[in-house]
């Protein structure tokens, strides 16, 4: 029987699991949807939410919450999507860490539901300082977005024939499971910056990725409280219905289960730059594969027979991994 596993590689001092965010959810009752559960996660993330940034942290706190796995010495920029190689800085995804401000060529802390069309408008405390709110990006770039609404489109971020934003094929989740926690946060209205369709539209099209994984878990330490709609973006599913998104916390069976308590990864987090991967013998004409956090293919070996049962990455850079064994 052919078997596709993923484990996630730790070399940073934080750790999680699909079964550790279930935990957080461990006094909501998951059984209910609708109304009744967007209360008990509305409650769940309010009571949790225990320390409150200041808008001037956003700073210092975004240059951890995004910060490039590939690069620690930048940030990623939200609606980029081009890295660097041509001479418009307004479509760069990447930026250098500490240029961050309001000029031309720095990057400057956007908020995603913008704040003048909050009901009432979002003040720098409270939802327009919430970290899960506010991402980096491009100073001329967010200039542009400005206050539009929220609009479909397909291929890169820009301003639509309506006059809408579009925020790019690759960032259009992370507005709509941002825009998803604002409105159970806060009661943020979706009519006020595009609407509930498209959003949850954009939630299934656009599925979770390790970054706002990571984002996610960061936050939770530093503010206490989590984006549900990413932690499982199903949830969304269960409150407000229409087609169904991804469900993260069916994605593994039991016997998948069992196999992954079979394979060690070790040392892990490791300081070594060297990862050392085990698998159980009769594993037989085995392909492992290392990603990065962002999807990039780092290294792939395809092995009739490992010898002793183990193989070992190096040397590897510092950062969160992926690992695909397939036998």
């Amino acid at each position: 029987m052919k078997k596709n596993i993923f484990l996630f590689l730790f070399f940073l001092s934080f750790f999680f699991s699909i079964r550790s965010q279930e935990s957080y959810y461990n006094d909501v009752n998951l059984n209910v949807t609708g109304l009744t559960l967007k209360e008990e996660l509305a409650t769940k993330i309010t009571a949790t939410h225990s320390q409150f940034l200041f808008y001037e942290q956003i700073w210092e706190a975004s240059k951890i919450t995004d910060l490039n796995p590939e690069n620690n010495q930048e940030v990623l920029l939200i609606y980029g999507y081009e890295n660097g190689v041509d001479t418009d800085l307004t479509d760069d995804k990447r930026r250098e860490i500490n240029n961050n401000g309001g000029s031309s060529g720095q990057w400057n802390r956007e908020h995603v539901y913008s704040q003048s069309l909050g009901t009432p408008p979002l003040s720098d405390i409270g939802p327009g300082s919430d970290a899960h709110h506010l991402r980096p990006a491009d100073a001329q770039t967010n200039s542009a977005r400005n206050n539009r609404k929220f609009t479909n489109g397909s291929g890169n971020s820009g301003i639509q024939n309506n006059g809408g934003w579009y925020p790019g094929d690759e960032w259009k989740g992370d507005v709509a499971r941002m825009i998803m926690y604002l409105m159970l946060r806060y009661d943020e209205p979706f009519n006020d910056v595009g609407n509930l369709n498209l959003f949850l539209k954009w939630n299934i099209e656009d599925p979770v990725s390790l970054f706002e994984i990571q984002r996610n878990e960061i936050i939770a330490e530093v503010q206490g409280n989590r984006n549900p709609f990413i932690d499982n973006p199903y949830i969304a599913t269960l409150i407000w219905g229409g087609n169904e998104a991804e469900n993260r916390w069916s994605t593994l069976d039991t016997d998948n289960y069992s196999l992954i308590n079979e394979i060690k990864i070790y040392p892990n987090p490791s300081n070594t730059h060297s990862i050392n991967v085990k698998v159980p013998s009769r594993f037989k004409n085995i392909t492992i594969t290392l990603f990065s956090i962002l999807g990039k293919k780092i290294h792939e070996s395809k092995i009739k027979n490992i010898q002793q049962n183990s193989y070992q990455f190096k040397p590897l850079k510092s950062g969160l991994y992926l690992l695909k064994i397939k036998s």
